[in-house]
């Protein structure tokens, strides 16, 4: 037991590094969540959470991607009057992660090298199981609580997105798990504006008649070049705002080559990319330059006769970005809890997206907070021990702190 102050904060640290060290070894990729679903509500069940508080949401029906299951969400009945209080955490990983076999080495938990770990987020995870633990294990007083566990946060925050704030039971404000030290206390993030770009050219036989035949190869080739000397491409700094840009994928029909041999001019490409900022009318700017890259590299791509490629280009908002002040009631609290554990909150504004983009946007001011993750979606993925422990306390804390 650590006693900072008056807060008195138990924590069995073997059982808590027992239930990362299961949910770590649970596949669940983005999408697939049942398992890890059904791993989490067993170990809930296990430390004395009705079966009647546990349950999923039906946001996966709204889901444009095929998702095992809705949100698991859980309530923890209050022991004491106070605001209902949310904490967050997704259940899914990259693909990377399929397979992953945890390994304790010392301080940490590694994979073996061939896979990802799934620290992210299996430490949020773990720790908001540990938190209902802890609190009806010691009989800790505390407010009503809900436990959010998301689906498909890693491809595309969708579980959180549509989400239906309704169903949360009115939580005031937030904590979210998903970040590497327990001192990081994010506060803001980036939007997303995500695009596609189709380019529809014409075949033709590449050695005996190239001019009949329009490269769609060679129309997103240029495009992208054009996007790049125009500052439309990786970081961006303009007088307008400040941001970043990736294409991600440039290739054919159903994620095949974009051609199949070097023999035929490319009569189809598609390619998809991002742009993010801390301002959302500035990605939504980023893509319009990529627009008008495209537009231009397809005037200058003509056949024998001067007709140019079919170009098709799409954008939308994948997650607005949002910035609490440091005044805000969560994050004032996230800020004293941390500085009761001793250790000094260090505000962030993140370059990516996270749960709490969304949470935000659905009117629960939200922090997110960090449980040891770290290098993500690497094999050299691991999770700090240390600061796994910290977290897990400073989740109790916030869980049991008065107004």
């Amino acid at each position: 037991m650590v006693k900072m102050n008056n807060f008195s904060i138990p924590l069995d640290r073997a059982a808590a590094e027992d239930h990362l060290m299961r949910f770590l070894s649970v596949e669940g990729v983005t999408g697939q969540e049942a398992n890890i679903a059904s791993a989490v509500i067993e170990a809930l069940k296990a430390v004395g959470v009705s079966g009647a508080n546990i349950r999923f949401d039906d946001a996966n029906e709204r889901i444009p991607l095929p998702t095992e299951t809705g949100n698991l969400i859980v309530d923890l009945p209050g022991t004491r009057l106070g605001p209902r209080l949310l904490f967050s955490t997704h259940l899914d990983t990259v693909p990377l992660c399929a397979g992953a076999k945890p390994l304790r080495d010392g301080d940490r938990i590694v994979s073996d090298g061939t896979t990802a770990l799934g620290g992210d987020a299996r430490t949020g995870v773990a720790l908001l199981v540990v938190v209902a633990e802890t609190l009806i294990k010691h009989s800790l007083p505390h407010p009503p609580i809900t436990l959010l566990f998301t689906v498909r946060e890693e491809s595309g925050l969708h579980g959180a997105r549509e989400l239906d704030p309704a169903v949360l039971g009115g939580p005031v404000m937030c904590v979210n798990v998903d970040g590497q030290l327990a001192s990081d206390l994010i506060i803001g993030a980036v939007g997303q504006e995500n695009w596609e770009a189709e380019i529809v050219g014409r075949a033709s036989h590449a050695g005996v008649a190239p001019e009949k035949g329009i490269s769609a190869t060679l129309v997103g080739a240029l495009a992208l070049a054009e996007a790049h000397a125009a500052g439309w491409f990786g970081k961006i700094e303009k007088s307008a705002g400040r941001g970043t840009s990736n294409i991600g994928i440039f290739g054919g029909k159903d994620g095949m080559a974009a051609g199949d041999a070097t023999n035929v001019v490319t009569d189809y490409a598609c390619l998809r990319g991002e742009a993010r900022s801390p301002e959302l009318a500035f990605a939504k700017m980023i893509a319009e330059g990529f627009e008008a890259a495209f537009e231009q590299a397809k005037q200058a791509v003509k056949d024998g006769n001067g007709e140019t490629a079919r170009v098709t280009f799409l954008h939308h908002i994948a997650y607005p970005p949002f910035k609490l002040d440091e005044k805000a009631p969560v994050v004032v609290r996230a800020a004293k809890a941390m500085k009761l554990l001793g250790f000094e909150p260090n505000h962030l504004f993140s370059n990516g997206g996270l749960d709490a983009n969304w949470l935000d946007k659905h009117g629960i001011p939200t922090v997110t907070i960090g449980a040891g993750q770290a290098e993500i979606h690497t094999v050299n993925e691991y999770v700090d021990l240390t600061e796994y422990e910290k977290g897990c306390r400073l989740g109790v804390l916030l869980a049991t702190m008065p107004e």
